[in-house]
């Protein structure tokens, strides 16, 4: 399987430049702090606070390699769409034509899809399904060459609020 470039928004790109931000001026100095401190208390073999600090100071930086590197390789995608049309950050509410069930989701990018809080990502089968659709549309989802299934868009909100609240008050 070939590495894929992360589809990000720039929005998702402020987010990432934000937390590589607050890792690098306000973590990396509290955990620097935290490992002298540990290694300062004496024999380091028995050492645990040493270790755990040292750990902790290590998976930071890791996470800012990886969002930096995420940055440098992304490509950056639009979050426009027209008004009437499904797009990036929109929520949606579907209609499973199977049962007739409604489910309400938030249009993101795959590294901030997220099931639990009814993030879908563009690239899943919903999600490029329904991208670009209007209200009113049925849509059919692929999800294998066997498994398929049919969705209608009841309804299209633009708002960008990225509250944990606002997919249930849609």
């Amino acid at each position: 399987m070939q590495n894929r470039r992360a589809q990000l928004t720039e929005s998702d790109v402020k987010k990432i430049e934000a937390e590589i931000e607050d890792r690098k001026l306000r973590q990396r100095p509290k955990l620097i702090e935290e490992v002298k401190e540990a290694r300062a208390q004496g024999d380091l073999s028995e050492n645990f606070e040493y270790y755990a600090a040292k750990r902790a100071k290590n998976q930071n930086e890791s996470r800012i390699a990886y969002l930096e590197r995420m940055l440098k390789t992304a490509n950056i995608i639009s979050d426009r769409s027209n008004e009437d049309e499904v797009g990036m950050n929109n929520f949606v509410e579907i209609e499973f034509l199977d049962d007739g069930s409604r489910e309400k989701y938030k249009m993101v990018t795959s590294i901030r899809g997220n099931s639990l809080k009814n993030y879908i990502s563009n690239e899943s089968p919903l999600g490029r399904a329904i991208m670009g659709k209007k209200t009113g549309d049925v849509c059919k989802v692929k999800v294998s060459d066997e498994v398929s299934y049919e969705v209608k868009i009841v309804a299209i909100d633009k708002s960008n609020d990225d509250s944990e609240d606002a997919i249930k008050s849609f």
